[in-house]
């Protein structure tokens, strides 16, 4: 079994969580809490960590069944295949999430002049500079080959 990773319609992540646990379909939905402000008050508030993106751990013949939820739209997909998160992933922000000193957590998208890692693939464990970020590729500069990578998906 795999986790895959649903997209949902935007503020229903608890929601489908909710409908998913219903139809016996493994989940998680990873929450925080936020300090909101209005106008008139402050209050803590549980929100998901990251938006529109609900994990379920399924077989690869039920990936289906999710379709049954309202709010769900779709799969992500990464390289043309539903992307699948490692168990050992799932299991870092479920710990992370847990630990008592971090008071705030924020995830933001890979931007240009961001340095990274590259996890897998012939360029593992190369550092790249993103020189460039569109909807179907990255353009990353690998200081130590002197090359550019150009990585497309769909």
């Amino acid at each position: 079994m795999n986790w895959y990773v649903v997209y949902t319609k935007p503020k229903w992540e608890k929601k489908v969580a909710e409908k998913l646990i219903q139809l016996g379909i493994d989940c998680y939905c990873p929450l925080i809490i936020q300090l909101k402000q209005w106008s008139d008050r402050k209050k803590k508030v549980e929100v998901p960590l990251f938006n529109s993106y609900v994990f379920v751990h399924l077989n690869e013949a039920e990936r289906n069944s999710v379709f049954q939820v309202a709010g769900v739209v779709r799969y992500l997909f990464w390289l043309g295949k539903p992307a699948v998160v490692k168990d050992q992933e799932i299991e870092i922000i479920k710990t992370s999430l847990k630990a008592p000193n971090i008071s705030e957590v924020s995830v933001s998208p890979i931007q240009v002049g961001d340095k990274i890692t590259l996890e897998s693939g012939a360029f593992a464990n190369q550092r790249a500079i993103v020189q460039e970020v569109s909807s179907n590729y990255y353009i990353l500069v690998l200081e130590t080959l002197g090359c550019v990578l150009k990585i497309k998906y769909k």
